[in-house]
């Protein structure tokens, strides 16, 4: 039997403040003078910024159930908890929170301690016919976290933060069991000692939480091999109404339908996960990286699919068209960029970063660096941009911007196809909705043997007053056009609200079939997250 070992963490926070309305740490955000300058970059952006509400101002609706005196310690009814659980962090949960539309507040913010207190929750609020919202860090850019409870008596927003330990290690197995409430800094910091690393680096990554990542499928930071967290679970532990399903922890099976299938990806609609058994690395100790241009961006595609079809499985495969070149500040000058990086816990990475180099190259690429390198300063330009950017989000939007960025997947076959209609057919809507035809940019996020995901964002004036409305045609539009080319409506966004259109258009028929059958064995009185994925239960 492989030895294990507890792992024992501070739980002391030192985190900074989060923002209520808008993305990340309230000490990041824009001040109004940057917001107004930024503004003055972009034609037709409003003149001042929309000023952030005070909380103890915001009309929150009244709370309409009270829990019982067991659950009452777990719960807090408190405006900035309201407030900061009502949307999650997408362009129109943004909006809605800088104009105080707060409608959708949570009566209660629950913070269970225990998988026990979990329990008692479901248990209380199915007998008392009340929503429950299970909410990572509310990082969900998607609508995933709104509590719309029309058909219930009120809704409480379930937060895991504070079940957020690494409970046991299997250093022999190089695994882990994690509770699912642990934001990402703070697990890589209980498994850094171990010398381990789970090795997924979402762009939320700093305020996201395991569950979140398995309840969204969600998409790492590195580009090819193991790109989704589905590849690296080994186990799920989850309440559900009807009972607690605990998956055998295996490397493998072969033994019928996967149980840990049917609940990553499920956004919280059949159950509440709350500890997994993940899958873990060494830590890498070898790591380089290079960027390289091209004139074309066709010819930049080329060179990324035999990139991925290599086997060289780089970490990073981070291909950005001219516009997103620039937004993130690495050229000016109209080239496409390729940013390529190799890491390894083993061995030196040089020559096999010098191979991917070689193909860029047999494609019309021009290195910046040579062939191989060690630090790069264009990667790392990005990477800072990257990590900016959603802030910079937030500041357009105060300034009545459009923002939005949406992904999906395809095959190489239809890559270049689907590229140039979202350029040209989505910037008409653009054009038709606001006025001007905006700036659509591209990158290509993870690339596999088989496809791209290509990763879009557009940006364009908004009339102050009309935000919401004007990024709801646009985004139906962009939903329109991945239907059209047989892509995905997301590749690691998660379906949430926003994306249920497309997501049924896309799901087979028999599999909505089942899905509903599950919703309703798991969860009859249909009190978890309901929207999402599926059209909530009939009022009883």
């Amino acid at each position: 039997m492989a030895a294990s070992s507890t792992a024992k963490a501070s739980s002391t926070d030192t985190s900074p403040r989060r923002s209520w309305w808008g993305w990340g740490a309230e000490d990041k955000a824009l001040s109004d003078a940057e917001c107004a300058a930024l503004g003055q970059l972009l034609p037709g952006a409003a003149d001042t910024p929309l000023p952030v509400p005070d909380v103890s101002a915001l009309a929150l609706p009244k709370v309409r159930v009270e829990p019982p005196p067991a659950l009452a310690p777990l719960m807090s009814d408190a405006p900035r908890d309201r407030a900061s659980h009502t949307y999650g962090k997408a362009y129109r949960d943004v909006m809605r929170s800088l104009t105080g539309d707060l409608a959708a507040a949570p009566d209660q913010v629950a913070r269970p301690r225990t998988e026990q207190d979990v329990t008692d929750l479901l248990d209380w609020a199915a007998s008392a016919e009340v929503a429950v919202v299970p909410y990572g860090a509310g990082s969900s850019v998607v609508g995933g976290v709104e509590c719309r409870a029309d058909q219930h008596r009120g809704a409480v927003s379930l937060d895991l933060s504070a079940m957020d330990q690494v409970l046991e290690i299997d250093r022999v197995s190089r695994a882990a069991r994690i509770q699912a409430g642990v934001l990402g800094p703070a697990l890589e910091d209980q498994l850094r000692p171990h010398g381990l690393t789970l090795r997924h680096f979402p762009q939320s990554f700093e305020f996201s939480t395991l569950g979140g990542w398995l309840a969204t499928r969600a998409g790492g930071h590195y580009a090819t091999l193991y790109t989704h967290i589905d590849d690296l679970v080994e186990s799920l532990r989850v309440v559900t109404p009807a009972g607690v399903s605990q998956s055998l922890r295996v490397p493998g099976s072969g033994a019928g339908p996967s149980p840990d299938r049917l609940f990553l990806g499920s956004e919280g609609t059949l159950g509440v996960i709350t500890e997994a058994w993940m899958r873990l690395q060494e830590r890498p100790r070898h790591k380089a990286s290079a960027t390289v241009l091209f004139d074309d961006v066709h010819a930049a595609m080329d060179a990324v699919r035999a990139v991925a079809q290599s086997g060289l499985h780089p970490a990073n495969c981070r291909l950005l068209d001219p516009g997103e070149a620039g937004l993130a500040g690495i050229t000016q000058n109209g080239e496409s960029v390729l940013v390529l990086g190799m890491e390894s816990a083993h061995s030196p990475v040089e020559e096999r970063l010098a191979e991917l180099v070689a193909l860029a190259r047999d494609h019309d690429g021009t290195p910046t660096v040579g062939d191989s390198a060690g630090p790069d300063a264009a990667a790392d330009t990005w990477r800072s941009a990257f990590l900016r950017m959603p802030y910079l989000r937030d500041a357009l939007a105060r300034m009545s911007v459009i923002s939005e960025t949406f992904e999906t997947a395809c095959t190489w076959d239809r890559a270049p196809a689907l590229y140039e209609s979202v350029r040209s057919r989505l910037a008409d809507v653009v054009k038709e909705v606001t006025g001007t035809a905006g700036t659509i940019n591209c990158r290509f996020t993870h690339v596999y043997p088989d496809g791209p995901a290509p990763y879009f964002t557009v940006i364009a004036p908004g009339r102050r007053g009309s935000e919401v409305a004007m990024w709801d045609e646009i985004k139906a539009a962009a939903m329109d056009i991945l239907h059209d080319h047989g892509a995905t409506v997301t590749h690691h966004h998660a379906v949430g609200r926003d994306h249920r259109p497309g997501y049924d258009r896309q799901r087979p028929e028999p599999f909505a079939l089942a899905l509903r059958a599950s919703k309703q064995a798991l969860d009859p009185a249909g009190i978890l997250n309901p929207g999402v994925l599926l059209d909530p239960a009939p009022a009883h």
